[in-house]
C-alpha cells in the first residue's frame, strides 16, 4: 500500500509534491461490531485537509474538505472509485470496505481557518467520499469540522447521502445564522429494488427524504440532487415522475437531475454490475456511453427537460445559477461538478 508522496491532487503527487501523510503515521483498525464487519479503516494523521480543485474556473467553489477517502455506500456507479489506485487500493470492493480516516481532520481545518491568509472562501464537504457514511457515526469529525466553520464565519455546503447528518442539525443551524450554509441530499431515484443493488451501503431513499423533511421543518433550506438518472434502469416516465413527486413532498427546495456518468475506475465497476444483475442491457449501454464517461448531450437533455417539467408541475424548480445570497438562512447547497473532459464531452456534475 503506497502511503508515501500522496495528495489529493494526482498531478500534483506525480510532480513530486509534499505527502498527505506518511507511513509511519497510519494506524490500521477492524470493529467486530454489525456495521463494521468486513471494512478495515486506516486512521492517518493529514498534513493538509484544506484541498484546492483542479480546474476550480469551471467551478462554483475552489476549496474542498473530505475528511475520509473510500466510502462505505459502495455505489457502483461512484466517481471517486479511482482516487483509492492512488494509495494502491482496490477500486472496487477495496474502496467500499478500506475506509481512509483523517482523524485530526478538524484540527487542520481550524488551524487553516485562523490563518491570516486564508481568503475566507466557500468549502464544499462531501465532493468525493460522503463525509457522513458510516464511519461517522464512529470517528465523529463533522462536529469538530461543523465548529470550526461556525466559528470563523466561513460559508461551505454539504452534500450527502447520509442520515446522520440529523445529528448534527443544532451546528448546522447555528453556522447559518453567521455565515452562508447549503445542503444538498443526493436521491437519485425511489425505486426501492434498484437501490438495494446499486447503493447497498446508503440509507434508502425514503430515509434520505426523511432529511430533507426534517431539515426544511427546522428552516434549514434543503436541495436535492436527482442523481444518478441511470439510463434503462430509473429514467422511464412513470420513474422520474415518481421521483420528483416524492422529492416535491419532502419539502425540498429545488431539484437538480444529473444523469449516470462513468469515469475510469467506476466505469469498470458499474459495467461488471450491469452485467451480472441486468446483462440484457450491456450493449445498449456500450452504445449509448461509445463517446467517454458522459451520456451523450441529448440524452442529458431530455432527463433535464422532463425532471423540470415535472418539478414545475409539483411546485418546485431547478436549482439556479449565481452567488449566494447572504439572509440568514441556508442556500441550497452547489453539487460538485465535473471538470470539462477535454474531448468536449458536455460538463456534469459529480455525485457521492
Amino acid at each position: 500500500m503506497r502511503w508515501e508522496n500522496l495528495t489529493d491532487d494526482p498531478g500534483h503527487r506525480r510532480a513530486g509534491g509534499p505527502a498527505l501523510f506518511d507511513a509511519d503515521s497510519v494506524v490500521t483498525r477492524t470493529f467486530d461490531t454489525p456495521e463494521f464487519r468486513g471494512i478495515t479503516f486506516h486512521e492517518v494523521r493529514a498534513r493538509s485537509i484544506v484541498n484546492r480543485v483542479p480546474g476550480a474556473s469551471r467551478l462554483p467553489f475552489e476549496w474542498t474538505v473530505n475528511p475520509y477517502r473510500g466510502c462505505t455506500h459502495a455505489c457502483v456507479y461512484c466517481f471517486a472509485r479511482k482516487t483509492h489506485g492512488y494509495l494502491d487500493l482496490d477500486t472496487g470492493l477495496g474502496f467500499d470496505s478500506q475506509i481512509v480516516v483523517k482523524v485530526n481532520a478538524p484540527e487542520l481545518l481550524r488551524r487553516r481557518l485562523a490563518s491570516p491568509r486564508w481568503p475566507g472562501e466557500h468549502i464544499a464537504l462531501g465532493t468525493n467520499a460522503d463525509c457522513y457514511q458510516r464511519a461517522e457515526g464512529r470517528y465523529r469529525l463533522m462536529p469538530g469540522i461543523l465548529g470550526a466553520l461556525r466559528d470563523h464565519a466561513n460559508p461551505f455546503s454539504i452534500l450527502t447521502k447520509g442520515t446522520l447528518i440529523l445529528r448534527d442539525l443544532e451546528l448546522i443551524g447555528q453556522a447559518a445564522e453567521v455565515t452562508d450554509v447549503g445542503i444538498c441530499v443526493s436521491v437519485g431515484f425511489t425505486d426501492t429494488a434498484l437501490w438495494r443493488t446499486v447503493e447497498p451501503g446508503a440509507p434508502a431513499p425514503e430515509r434520505r427524504l426523511d432529511v430533507v423533511r426534517t431539515l426544511t421543518g427546522h428552516g434549514i433550506d434543503c436541495a436535492v440532487l436527482m442523481a444518478p438518472v441511470i439510463p434503462f434502469l430509473s429514467d422511464d416516465p412513470a420513474r422520474l415522475r415518481a421521483t420528483v413527486r416524492e422529492i416535491a413532498a419532502s419539502g425540498a427546495t429545488s431539484v437538480t437531475p444529473l444523469a449516470l456518468h462513468l469515469r475510469p475506475g467506476a466505469r469498470e465497476w458499474f459495467m461488471a454490475w450491469l452485467g451480472r444483475h441486468h446483462p440484457h442491457l450491456v450493449g445498449r449501454y456500450e452504445r449509448l456511453y461509445a463517446q467517454g464517461a458522459y451520456a451523450p448531450t441529448w440524452y442529458q437533455r431530455r432527463i433535464t427537460r422532463q425532471v423540470h417539467d415535472l418539478a414545475e408541475e409539483y411546485g418546485i424548480g431547478p436549482r439556479r445559477a449565481g452567488p449566494p445570497r447572504r439572509t440568514g438562512r441556508p442556500e441550497p447547497a452547489p453539487p460538485a461538478p465535473a471538470p470539462r473532459p477535454a474531448t468536449g464531452e458536455p460538463t456534469q456534475l459529480s455525485l457521492l
